[in-house]
Formats: C-alpha cells, structure tokens, sequence
C-alpha cells in the first residue's frame, strides 16, 4: 500500500525544530507587549468576498493563489491567504473601531497561498503581523517599523536592510495611474499577458511583477515619489526623520509598491540577502481606506506582515540560532517489575511539583533505558531498584558534568539536587 505523504507545498515541523520555533514566537510576543499590541487569532477560513473586496481581484494572490471552495449551503469560501483583511473584517464585526484609540493587535498565524514551493516560501505558511488601527500619523506608520526592528535586533539579526517608499493617496494617485498608464501602454505588447490585464485595471500591480521582461521595464517607468501630494509628501518625510532620530538606517527605494490592492501611502520592506532571490523577511505599509472598502468605517490602519520560516532561514545564515536545551530533567530507571510502579510513582510527583520527569514505559533492560535517557536529553538519571526503595536512597546522575550523589527518594530532596 503507498504511503500517504504530506502536500506539496506544506511542512512538518518536527520535535527536533520546534525550539527555535518557540524562542521566536516568545520573542514576537514580548516584543509586541513592549509596543502595546495584544494578540487576535481569526478563523482559518473567511469569506472569499472579503479577499476580493480586500485584498483586491486584480492581485495574483486572489486571482492565482488562494484555496476556494463552495460549502454545503452554496457560498464561496477561501483560506485565508493574509492576515489584515482577516482583522479588518473582526474589527468591524466585533466593534473594535468604537474603542479607544490607537487599536493594536498582533497576530501569529498561519496562511495559504497556491504558489510554486521555494526557497523560504510553502503553501501553508507562517506570518506574525501587526496592525495599528486609528492613527494616520507618520509616528504610527514609524512605531510599526521600529517594532520589526527592534525584534530583529532582539534576535540578534545584523544583516537586514530597511528600504521604504511612498505610493500617495487617493488624491495623487489618480495623476500617477495616468502616468503609469501612458509608460507601460508603449510596451504594452511585451508585457506577459497577466500584466496586459493588470494595465487598465490597475497598472501599480505592473511594478509588482515577477517576470524578467515586465520588471525590466518596470525599471524606467515614471516614480511614486515624483508624483505625491504635499500631504503625502510631508508625511514620508516626517517619517524618514522619525527614523533618522532613533536612529535607524533606511534606503528610499521606488520600486516598492508592495503585491496587495488596500495599499496607499508608506510602503516598506525589511530584506535580508542571505536567504537569496526571496529576500523580503517583513513587508508592510498604510492601508487607510480598507475598513470602508468591507462595509466598516473610514479610518486609517499601518501594519506589516513577518514570514517565520524566513527569519529562521536568516538566523541560520548567520548562525544565531541559540543552544535551546530540550529533554526531560530526570530519568528514572527501574531495575525491576517491584521498583517500575514506584518510579512511575515518584516520576508523577516530580512532575506535579514542576519538575520534567520521565521513566520507562517500555520494559527495557537498565542499558536500554541509559541510552533512551542520553537521546532523550535527559538532565540526570535516578536509578532505582528493590534496595534503594527499601533504603529510601539512590544515586543521582548528572548526565551533563559526571557528578554522582545520594539523594532521599522524595520529590524535595531530588528536586533541590536537580534546581541547584
């Protein structure tokens, strides 16, 4: 019979990686109660119309990438392939925009999207994410942007590049849509066929394209900034000296536009070159007007999204993954049918008081469960047998530095041997 194997597309984070998993996640957690935002989790599965509405139809995202199906009572579902329309959709629902002010929530989830398996990139994936309702300041939009930061220098990370942008608002877009529009028309019979639809519809998503050909071209097409408002202006450059002031560095950089409709105003992203072509770890920006586009309020919003498997990856490159201790504090090994039930016993207690104890389930001779303990990465070994419970004494082994001592078999006696 073939074995059944895990989609393509999809991981399996095994025992063995699960501790940088959590020290990152801790650290996403601290970090966030340190900026004030607390944590929401959504439903997996949404409405597709809230992605089309959202996100937007024109994106590869919804047109290429998510996972829809039809449920039972006839309407459109789809995985969630992203986590802010997610969250707009509760704060409407739930009444979140009628709170004080700013609101920020912090999410760690995981998304969908049907795109080709590489380099840092699944099909089930893992993002932490932000988002700062309420506020349309530049010091919201550089309190997000200091938040990742300061989660990668929390992280230890050296090599990650901050490079910002500003698409304008609804006021200067239109201008530059015009000159989009008139660039890429010249070209338009080279464009791939996704970009030709894209030109009329929406020609920003023209500069999000992967393709050699449309990119090339994409490199001479006219520049958001040479066509901002005063008042997108002034704030991209109160926030590029909110950041010189706290001292962090940034590149300028057009060509982010970032791959989602709801955008408007500053974009960013934090990359990093040692995880190769895929080098975006963190990607952000304002989306003012995405509450209104799904039936809420208007009201301005800043936030990023953080791809987990990514920042593994640059921790790796730059070999910051710290020694995580994993295994049980104790062993104890039975000699014996008679001494199993009193291990098993004691092993109960120790863990009742908070210790991690471990004894054999298996019926395995004392050199059997010696080397189980070594590959359990078992802190010490108590070994009993029908003496040591008659005397109420054993041997505790230090597995780490050698030491052997007497220890009482009671959980406070083992206990302070173990914690020192």
């Amino acid at each position: 019979m073939n074995r059944i194997q895990k989609p393509k597309g999809t991981l399996d984070i095994l025992p063995s990686d699960i501790g940088v998993w959590q020290y990152i996640e801790n650290a996403v957690r601290e970090t966030a109660r340190i900026y004030g935002f607390s944590e929401i989790r959504m439903p997996t599965f949404e409405a597709t119309e809230l992605f089309c509405r959202g996100v937007g139809d024109t994106t590869d995202v919804v047109g290429k990438e998510m996972y829809t199906f039809i449920d039972k009572d006839g309407s459109s579902l789809s995985l969630r392939p992203e986590g802010t329309a997610g969250v707009a959709r509760s704060v409407i629902e739930n009444g979140l925009y009628a709170g004080a002010m700013p609101l920020k929530l912090f999410y760690l989830s995981n998304f969908f999207r049907r795109e080709k398996p590489q380099a840092g990139r699944s099909r089930e994936f893992w993002q932490f994410g932000t988002e700062l309702y309420g506020s349309s300041s530049p010091e919201a939009d550089a309190q997000v942007i200091l938040l990742a930061n300061s989660l990668f220098k929390k992280l230890g990370l050296t090599k990650v590049t901050l490079r910002i942008n500003s698409i304008g608002c609804p006021e200067c877009r239109p201008s530059y849509r015009s000159a989009l529009l008139n660039y890429f028309s010249q070209y338009e019979s080279e464009l791939c066929d996704t970009c030709r639809e894209r030109l009329q519809k929406n020609p920003l998503r023209v500069l999000d394209c992967k393709s050699p050909v449309c990119s090339g071209i994409a490199k001479n097409a006219p520049k958001t900034l040479e066509h901002l408002c005063d008042g997108c202006n002034t704030h991209f450059e109160k926030l590029k000296s909110l950041l010189d002031v706290c001292g962090v560095e940034y590149i300028v950089d057009p060509s982010i536009v970032r791959g989602l409709d709801y955008y408007t105003g500053t974009v960013f992203e934090f990359t990093v070159d040692s995880i190769g072509a895929q080098s975006t770890v963190c990607g952000g920006g304002r989306y003012d007007g995405l509450l209104a586009s799904i039936g809420g309020p208007e009201m301005p919003a800043v936030g990023f999204g953080m791809g987990i498997t990514r920042l593994i990856q640059a921790l790796k490159d730059e070999s910051l993954i710290p020694d995580l201790e994993t295994g049980c504090d104790i062993y104890i090994a039975p000699l014996g049918e008679g001494a199993s039930v009193s291990a098993f016993v004691l092993a109960q207690k120790l863990r009742e008081g908070g210790v991690a104890a471990e004894t054999d389930v298996c019926g395995r001779s004392l050199k059997a469960q010696m080397k189980y303990a070594d590959k359990a990465g078992a802190g010490f070994v108590l070994v009993v047998g029908d003496n040591e419970i008659a005397e109420g004494v054993a041997e505790l082994r230090d597995m780490r530095g050698g030491e052997r001592v007497k220890v009482e078999l009671t959980v406070e006696s083992i206990t302070k041997a173990i914690k020192g």
